[in-house]
């Protein structure tokens, strides 16, 4: 797989989505199978990570939905949306292809969302307890534990989560 180098971070588009599904449905495999199992895992994500569901994402006001791009791969996204005030944005997914991990694809598209909201004071988001990678990869961004969700998402999955919050 490349480096984080031949990738660049754009907005997302409407012809882009296909891909991006495809992205979080081979991540979300690999990193809750084990946790959830096959079949849960299909059901997420034919609900989270459906076509229309990252349609309504495109559409979102004050939010950002970027892509890490190499022009034949898309290897990573994000979605965050900015709260009323603008002062706190709440990232909804920093998803990175499993091939593409550790080669500085993450802290790419974090440092756009970051930038895409400059009045924005601090950033919340929720992470699967056992998810070790993303909680490893948040802490080294220097994210603390703040709480705990029975609701990742509010989605009605019931899927237990740790709210994490860093100042930017």
């Amino acid at each position: 797989m490349p480096d984080s180098e031949e990738f660049f971070v754009r907005t997302a588009g409407e012809r882009d989505l296909p891909a991006v599904r495809a992205l979080l449905v081979e991540t979300w495999h690999d990193t809750y199978d084990p946790i959830y199992g096959r079949e849960r895992v299909v059901e997420i994500t034919d609900t989270w990570h459906s076509l229309d569901a990252l349609r309504a994402r495109l559409k979102r006001p004050h939010s950002e939905f970027v892509l890490a791009d190499n022009g034949r791969l898309i290897g990573g996204m994000a979605f965050a949306v900015a709260g009323k005030d603008g002062k706190e944005i709440h990232l909804h997914q920093l998803y990175v292809h499993p091939e593409c991990q550790g080669k500085g694809i993450g802290m790419a598209l974090f440092a756009e969302i970051a930038k895409c909201f400059p009045e924005a004071r601090e950033i919340t988001l929720e992470v699967e307890e056992a998810n070790s990678r993303a909680r490893a990869f948040y802490a080294h961004l220097g994210f603390e534990q703040v709480g705990r969700s029975g609701d990742c998402g509010g989605a009605g999955f019931e899927l237990p989560a740790l709210i994490y919050r860093r100042g930017l």
